[in-house]
């Protein structure tokens, strides 16, 4: 089945999730960012690889700090950055998602960095752009809703890979609420992918989500079974502001029960 992020010859043309993205492309990803990591320490911190490209930040949900780390990263590949006021923007007057992609394309637009509160959405942009030939510009998805975050996964690679070297003989936890959580869904496809033996999901059975065991994951609901013999742990925060409903008793007590302490390291 073709992966509508890959372009005819197998070469990634979106960055839309984990699932499914070969081996050597994830391992790609992560050495070219090697490579990249002294031109933070170099006087003038630029490379001209994206001079003369156009990126837009299109976030239809907020975060500063993806927002501002994704415009720090293309302006130091040499690239113009357009961050989108969406709040300002013709969608917040009843233009369609794709309208305003269509007409930001026309602007000569080569990249749109998505994030959004609806799952699925970068997806959309990215087959729209397909559909409509319109193979000159790249979707990287920011975030989108529960569904991914492929960036945030693969920097979790990369950070692991710097301190392990090797995948293929570790233990891996994912510790919280991984229910909500679209990066603990990429980071469970980019292990998998690479290798990792033994993934495992900590959390509380209201934050745990069905299906894991089909993803190849141990799942533990006692925090001190699941964080027995690992090698990394991967901490994930409470995604308040997408529970529907009261999933714990007290935030006192989830970190009574779920909190990372020095005893348990």
């Amino acid at each position: 089945m073709h992966n509508p992020q890959l372009n005819k010859n197998g070469e990634l043309q979106h960055l839309i999730t984990i699932e499914g993205l070969p081996k050597a492309i994830i391992n790609h990803i992560l050495d070219t960012a090697s490579s990249f990591v002294s031109i933070s320490d170099r006087e003038v911190k630029k490379v001209p690889l994206m001079r003369g490209k156009s990126v837009f930040n299109l976030f239809f949900e907020n975060s500063t700090r993806t927002r501002t780390t994704f415009e720090i990263a293309s302006k130091r590949l040499s690239a113009d950055v357009i961050n989108l006021n969406i709040a300002a923007s013709s969608t917040s007057k009843g233009e369609s998602l794709l309208d305003t992609i269509d007409n930001l394309s026309a602007m000569h637009a080569d990249m749109f960095v998505v994030r959004h509160s609806q799952s699925g959405a970068p997806y959309l942009i990215a087959q729209h752009l397909n559909d409509t030939k319109q193979n000159h510009v790249h979707v990287v998805n920011a975030g989108d809703g529960r569904h991914a975050h492929p960036t945030q996964g693969l920097l979790d690679m990369y950070t692991i890979r710097h301190y392990k070297k090797d995948f293929t003989n570790l233990r891996v936890a994912i510790v919280g609420d991984i229910l909500h959580s679209r990066v603990a869904r990429s980071d469970i496809h980019a292990l998998t992918t690479l290798g990792v033996p033994e993934v495992r999901a900590v959390g509380p059975h209201t934050l745990l989500p069905g299906g894991l065991e089909q993803m190849g994951v141990r799942v533990f609901t006692n925090i001190d079974e699941g964080l027995k013999d690992v090698d990394v742990i991967i901490m994930l925060r409470l995604q308040n502001e997408r529970m529907s409903g009261a999933l714990l008793p007290s935030a006192g007590e989830y970190f009574k029960s779920y909190g990372l302490t020095p005893e348990r390291l």
